[in-house]
C-alpha cells in the first residue's frame, strides 16, 4: 500500500480516489485552514507609549495585535517574548540588524492593545512599526 495520504472526491454518487504526495496533502491543508500551525512568530504593530495627560512614560509600550480585537484573546499573549528589529547605519558584530527584547506585561484597554516593557526604551521611529513576538515562553 502507498504511504501518501488518500482524497476521496464525491461526484454525482460516484467516489473518486487519488493518491497524492505528502507535499500536496500538506498544501491541501494549509489552502483549507486546517492543520497544525507552524507559525513561531506574530506581528504587532507599536502605537505610543503609556501616558497621562501631559506626561510620556516611555519605558511602558502600547502595542497592537494583528488580528486580536478583544481582551480574552490578548490573555494568551501574556508573557510571551517580543523583539523590536531595526537597521542601524554601523555594522556590529557583523550585522547592521540589531535587537531590543521586551515582554508583555497585561492587556491596555478592550480592543487588543497590550503594555509591554522592554529592555531599553524603544526609540520615537519604532512609533508605528512593527514588532515580532515569538511564541514562547509557553504556558499550556
Amino acid at each position: 500500500m502507498p504511504s501518501s495520504p488518500v482524497v476521496y472526491s464525491y461526484d454525482l454518487g460516484f467516489v473518486y480516489c487519488f493518491f497524492i504526495s505528502t507535499a500536496q496533502h500538506r498544501h491541501l491543508l494549509k489552502q483549507n485552514g486546517e492543520g497544525p500551525s507552524r507559525r513561531t512568530r506574530q506581528t504587532l504593530h507599536q502605537r505610543n507609549h503609556s501616558r497621562s495627560k501631559s506626561n510620556q512614560y516611555p519605558n511602558t509600550s502600547l502595542v497592537q495585535v494583528e488580528g486580536v480585537n478583544t481582551k480574552e484573546e490578548v490573555s494568551w499573549y501574556q508573557g510571551k517574548r517580543m523583539a523590536y528589529v531595526y537597521k542601524a547605519k554601523v555594522k556590529k558584530n557583523g550585522s547592521h540588524y540589531r535587537c531590543i527584547w521586551g515582554k508583555v506585561t497585561r492587556p491596555h484597554g478592550n480592543t487588543g492593545v497590550v503594555r509591554a516593557k522592554f529592555k531599553s526604551n524603544l526609540p520615537p521611529k519604532s512609533m508605528g512599526s512593527r514588532v515580532r513576538v515569538f511564541m514562547y515562553p509557553s504556558n499550556i
